[in-house]
Order: structure tokens, then sequence, then C-alpha cells
């Protein structure tokens, strides 16, 4: 017995070291990690800046996403998550490249970009375009623009389409996949689990739920997402064929044309490119850089002058205040929750919060929304649209800057603005509302669990073990049919358009900003620069600022947060990494469908969201 005792009192004892252990060295690296932030800090200031020579390239070498907004957590999480090998972003502001980009067009030391997107991650097209007209701008000052790749996929292929010059390497390719929607589908998976999925819906249209109902796409999905996809593939295809001068039809090429011409080229893709047209020149890297140098000069190191982006957007100086009017740029990115959520999810308060304070704010006179989200909770989607009327009953305007997505529950918020903007390749609509529950009795039942009890209610006996009755199943579906009639005589009401032309326009379609404009779903199409000038002018402002409402860090997160953001790329670890390639595509969607449903907290279980506008 004695030797039994000691035996357990050393191995808890041993698990307690083990703790010990972790957690010292966690706290140690903590403080190692403090310290070198704040030597780095330090150093940096001290240190001589690099002067940038005369006539030199911006290097835009984005790395990762583009984002409306910074989806920053707790900047301890970065730390741990980094330590634990989870994935720490590395996200590029649209608006930080778009204001860079028109910095160095006015700035004398900057004499042209070079585009270097190897690691751009794909970008939807409504986005990209916004930088496109940008680099444009740049143009007109008479500086040229080179794109360089190995490699370009779609998105970054797009942008270098607006170069002078597009260089290839001479074994690479330019990979254009078109847009596509496609969805992983779990019926039979959750028959086989026996998983009861109750769905409740409006709409014919309203595709969200069918990955849990059936095992492959409805025709009537299928119907309106082919659609709005070949409306977004004409305008890539239009601007690209513009930007290169050739026939859109080189861009078309169906699967037996393409291997024609492969064939032609004895399956050599990157000659392929260059005889169609969609690059310049097949050179090496070396061949690249000396090209360049005869451009912007030699830097005495085999290469060019050059300042790449990130270190060109710190160097850049604060815009300055203007006057006392302000134009408040609220945003609003990612799935619509309830309650206050963190930046990358829309919450219902903290939205409705931010749209607060810039009513109570004297200075501000004007707002403009920004809208990048395909829906989510309705109850949370009406608190943020309750907050825009008052906005508006304050006698401030508000104007909706649709980005590249604001379909359902990302439509009701903007539906009350004094004006809605939409880029052509804006996807809208989605008009439509569902609950979805999943309940086990059945796979319990198999294992011989059950679940029995009594009750004070019809509801008493209804939750996750003992499924659905037939009244509560009325009750619900009755439930989303009100909140789809509230949903569309919202519309009807804020949009003037009558009640019998909804069925039409709503159950659930999707449309592009092109057609919500003949819809009268949206007011006018333009980008995030016409918002703040419609803003302006109904305002009638002549100068003002743009304020960003934003939930300020505390100096501390703020500290650390820049922190890590000059080390994430260099700790950056992907956690699909581990998995051989061809399986990657498959875990990031389940990943991405389970952060879905975990994203799914409206209080009464409805939800105004559009699942394939999110694949492209």
């Amino acid at each position: 017995m004695k030797t039994i005792f000691k035996f357990v009192s050393s191995f808890f004892k041993g698990i307690w070291k083990v703790i010990t252990f972790i957690r010292r060295a966690l706290v140690n690296m903590i403080f190692l990690l403090t310290l070198g932030a704040i030597y780095f800090v330090y150093t940096s200031a001290d240190a001589p800046k690099k002067s940038v020579p005369e006539k030199s390239a911006l290097v835009l070498n984005l790395s990762g996403p583009i984002v409306e907004q910074s989806s920053y957590i707790n900047p301890m999480d970065s730390v741990t998550g980094s330590i634990l090998g989870q994935d720490m972003p590395h996200e590029n502001l649209l608006f930080d490249i778009v204001d860079t980009i028109r910095h160095a067009k006015e700035d004398p030391k900057i004499g042209g970009i070079v585009l270097a997107l190897r690691d751009l991650a794909p970008t939807n097209l409504t986005k990209l375009r916004y930088i496109a007209k940008a680099i444009n701008e740049f143009k007109s000052s008479g500086k040229p623009v080179y794109a360089v790749g190995d490699m370009y996929n779609q998105s970054q292929y797009y942008l270098a389409s607006y170069a002078d010059k597009v260089y290839l390497a001479p074994d690479g390719a330019v990979m254009l996949k078109g847009y596509s929607a496609y969805s992983m589908y779990y019926k039979t998976l959750l028959e086989k689990l026996d998983v009861n999925t109750h769905v409740f819906r409006v709409g014919t249209y309203k595709s969200a739920v069918e990955p849990f109902l059936r095992d492959d796409m409805s025709p009537a999905a299928k119907e309106t997402t082919s659609r709005w996809l070949s409306q977004l593939w004409d305008a890539y295809v239009d601007d690209v064929a513009n930007n290169r001068q050739l026939a859109p039809e080189t861009l078309k090429l169906n699967m037996e044309e393409f291997l024609a011409l492969l064939k032609q080229n004895q399956g050599n893709l990157a000659a392929l490119s260059l005889n169609l047209g969609l690059v310049d020149q097949l050179a090496t890297r070396q061949q690249i850089r000396t090209e360049l140098a005869d451009v912007f000069g030699s830097n005495g190191e085999d290469s060019y002058n050059y300042v790449d982006y990130y270190s060109y957007l710190t160097s850049m100086a604060p815009k300055l205040q203007y006057n006392n009017d302000d134009i408040a740029v609220v945003v609003a990115s990612g799935a619509i929750m309830d309650g206050s959520q963190p930046r990358g999810t829309v919450g219902g308060d903290t939205v409705a919060a931010l749209l607060r304070q810039a009513r109570n704010d004297k200075k501000v006179k004007a707002v403009v929304l920004r809208v990048d989200s395909p829906g989510g909770s309705a109850f949370a989607s009406e608190v943020i649209r309750n907050e825009v009327q008052a906005l508006k009953a304050e006698g401030k305007p508000v104007v909706v800057s649709m980005s590249s997505l604001a379909a359902s529950g990302g439509y009701w918020i903007s539906m009350s603005a004094d004006s809605i903007v939409a880029q052509p390749t804006t996807l809208t609509g989605s008009i439509g509302i569902f609950s979805i529950i999943t309940t086990f009795e059945k796979g319990l039942n198999k294992l011989g669990i059950y679940t029995d009890g009594v009750g004070t209610s019809p509801f008493s006996g209804v939750g996750l073990t003992t499924g659905l009755s037939e009244g509560a199943s009325q009750a619900l579906q009755m439930g989303i049919d009100h909140g789809y009639q509230r949903f569309i005589s919202l519309v009807s009401q804020s949009r003037q358009l009558p009640i019998d032309k909804m069925e039409g326009i709503a159950e659930g379609r999707v449309w592009t900003g092109e057609d919500a404009l003949k819809l009268g779903l949206v007011d006018k199409i333009g980008d995030f620069d016409d918002a703040v000038a419609l803003a302006a002018q109904l305002a009638k402002l002549e100068k003002y600022n743009l304020y960003w409402v934003e939930e300020p860090l505390s100096p501390a997160q703020e500290f650390i947060k820049n922190f890590l953001n000059q080390v994430s790329v260099a700790m950056h670890i992907d956690p699909l990494a581990i998995l051989p390639e061809s399986m990657r595509p498959a875990v990031s969607q389940v990943t991405n469908d389970a952060r879905l449903l975990q994203s799914f907290n409206d209080p009464k279980g409805q939800y105004a969201f559009c699942l394939n506008c999110q694949s492209q």
C-alpha cells in the first residue's frame, strides 16, 4: 500500500513539474519577446533610416490576403498560437494598399512600381479593381509599372495585366481557372451518423442549407449561381483583354482549343502565355534585375534601386486633419453574429456601438458604412439597421459602400441607408431566411442511450437528444415565414419597391451590383471613393476628414500587436502544411464549414446568410 501511495504521489509530482516547466517556459518566452520588442523599437528609432535613392521602384510585394479590416485577435493569443503551431494571420488592408500607391504617385523619389505578387493570396475581383484603379492613377503620372513573376495565379495576373510590361519566368505559367462555386455536401454522411437535420427556410434560391439536405447543388441554386459567376468572369475577361489589347475569346478557350494550342507549343505553358499575348517577355530573375537596373539604377548589389511596400508604408507620414468636419467610416466585415464580437466577424452590438459613437460625435457630419459580409444572424442585422435609422433621424446622412459582398444579412444592414453604392461585381441580394437544427436521438438510441422524462409545456421535451415534435417544427417554420415577410417588407419600405415585385427579387436570389441597380436594390455604381464623395455631397461638405471609427486597442495590446506584425512572417506556421498538397483543399473546406456553424448564434436561430457567395 505504501509503495502504491508513493508511486501515485511521484506520478502527480511529475505531472506538476511538467506543468510548472511549461508555465515558466511560456512566461519566460513572453518576457523575452517583450524585451526583444523594446530593443527593436529603440534600435529602430535610433538607427539611421535607409535613404531611398531618387527614382527608385516601389516593389508591391504583397504577401497574404487583402482585407477590409484587420481581424486582429488578442495579441497574447498570437504569441501562444505561434508557439502551439497555429496560423498567425498576415493581412493587408485594402485601403492601405490604395493609399500607398496614391502617395507614391506624388513622391518624387518613386520612379515607378514593380508588381511582385507571388505571395498574394487569391482575392475577390471587386477588391482587385479598387487597387487597379490606383495603379491606373499612378500610371497617369507618366511613371512606369512593371510586373514580375515566376507564376501568376488568377488574382495576381489580373493586377499584372495593368503593368506596362509583364515578365514571366521561362519555366513559369499564367494560370487562369475562371470563377466557380463548389461546396461539400453532407446529407449521406449525416444519415450514416444518424444525425437528424431539421431545416426551416423560405426562398427557392436560399441554398445556404443545401449542404445539409442534399448530396449535390439544386437546379435552382445552379441557375442563379451560374448567372452571377458568368457576369464576374465576363468582367474579369473584359478588363484583362482591354489591358492587354486582346480579343476576349483569347481568355475564354474551351478545353479542346486549349489543348490544341498547348500542343502547338510542345506543352510549354510559358511559351503559350507569351504567344497568346498574356505576357511581354520570358526572362530569368537575373535578366529582369538587369533590365530594371537600367530603368531605376543599380544598387550595387546585383539589383535595382527599390523600396518594398511594407517599408514604404511605415515611412508614410499620417494624413493632416483639415478642419472639424468628419465623415465617419464604419467597417462591417465578416459573418454577422449576435452580441459583441472581435474583428473578423460583425458583432451586432459591436457595430451598433460604433455607429452610435459616430451619431453622438458632433464632429461627424455623415457616415459611410463599408459592408463586406455574407450575412448571418437576422437579429444582429436588425440591431445594426436600427442604428442606421437612428443616424438618419439625427440628420446625419448614411451611405453604404458595398465591397465584394453585401448579401443576405449584409443587405439587411444596408437597405435603410440614404444611398447604397455598389461595384458592378459586388454580390448582393440573397434576400431570404432559414434556420437549421441538428438532433442526435437516432444515433444515441442505436448506442442504447434514451432520453425520457416529463415537462410542463409542449416545448419542454424539445432538445438535441429528443428531437423536434411535429408541432415544434410547425412553430419554427411559422417563425421563419414571419421573419422572411418582415425582411421583404423592410426592403419594400426602405427601397420604395412595391411588395408584389419582391417575389421576383427575393427568395434568396443573388445579384451582381449591376443587376441590383436595375432592380432598385442599390442606387449607384461606384467604389469606396464614390461613396465618400456622395456622403460629403449629402452633408454639404467641401472639406472633411475621414474618421475610421474602430474599437481601440489598449496601449499594451497595440505595442504587442505592432511587434507581432514585425515577426509574423518569420514565425508564420501553416497548420495545413503537414498535410499532403492534395488533401489541403478538402480539409480547408471542412474546417471553414465547421467555423461557419460556430458563427451561428442568433438568439432565435434565424439566419440571413449566403453560403455560395463566398466561393469564387
